[in-house]
């Protein structure tokens, strides 16, 4: 795990949709530099969890640190000074790259664009591999073109915690491994907490250095690479799987697949269903 200091510290929160009770009591806490995956199945309260932390949904109770200052305290600016959100689903507005990027300023902009402004989004596009498409319009992109314009757009907000909720679903394997490298190698050298709300096992496996495995609200189980066994996968997305390892890797093997249930996704997207494509995704990562 991650050798850095406490950045987040998520401390009992608890949220209700009404009268069904999303989340219960979660806690925990990630470091910078670390990369924490949050697993589990449809309905777990994954990406609630993750709306919490961004303060778009408010919990009921507990709180939630960001450096000791408690989110549920301060004002919205201050919060995207601080924390990166990028969700499920977005659609790009009608603008150019370069201003889709610049948008994530906002919070540190007083009255006008600055030097240091223009030079955080010129190095961004620059490392999300986007400096060709800078002045071409959004609604132009493709979808892992287009995925990486709001990855980006969260990085030039220079935060210290990067929530990302599923970020490499509908991409094809070769932009999925350049997002999670770039999410992997940004994490590391700026010292940012990152969580991911993820399906792919296998992709969380190679990238991430922390797990917590939710089911119904609750934290089933907390810790590095050690907790995802196949009595844990079995009890949270009843099905049955095998580990085995290759190249020193884990990778997560669903025996039926034809039961999927909740593990659908996965048992779909997993590349261990394909030897030739296990082979070549792990040689390019």
């Amino acid at each position: 795990m991650g050798g850095g200091s406490i950045i987040l510290e998520v401390d009992g929160i608890e949220f209700s949709y009404k009268s069904i009770k999303a989340l219960k009591n979660v806690k925990f806490k990630v470091k910078g530099g670390e990369i924490t995956a949050i697993l589990g199945p449809n309905g777990s309260g994954k990406s609630t969890l993750l709306k919490c932390i961004a303060r778009i949904l408010k919990p009921k109770k507990g709180a939630i640190l960001i450096e000791k200052n408690n989110l549920l305290n301060l004002d919205s600016n201050e919060v995207a000074k601080m924390v990166g959100y990028v969700p499920q689903n977005s659609n790009g507005n009608y603008m150019t790259v370069f201003d889709a990027l610049l948008l994530g300023r906002k919070p540190h902009i007083k009255w006008n664009v600055s030097e240091k402004d223009v030079e955080i989004v010129s190095r961004v596009l620059r490392l999300m591999n986007l400096e060709k498409y800078a002045l071409r319009y959004t609604n132009q992109l493709s979808g892992g073109e287009l995925q990486k314009v709001i990855v980006g757009r969260a990085l030039v907000q220079e935060p210290k915690l990067l929530l990302l909720d599923e970020p490499t679903s509908n991409l094809d394997p070769k932009n999925q491994i350049e997002i999670m490298k770039i999410i992997r190698d940004v994490s590391k050298s700026q010292n940012i907490a990152s969580i991911l709300v993820m399906h792919d096992l296998n992709l969380a496996l190679r990238f991430s250095d922390k797990f917590l495995i939710l089911r119904n609200g609750e934290i089933l189980a907390e810790g590095d690479k050690r907790i995802i066994t196949p009595e844990n996968l079995r009890e949270v997305y009843g099905v049955e799987v095998d580990i085995i390892e290759y190249n020193g890797l884990p990778i997560v093997v669903p025996k039926d697949v034809s039961n999927c249930s909740s593990f659908e996704r996965t048992c779909v997207d997993t590349p261990v269903l394909n030897a030739k494509k296990v082979e070549t995704t792990i040689s390019n990562c």
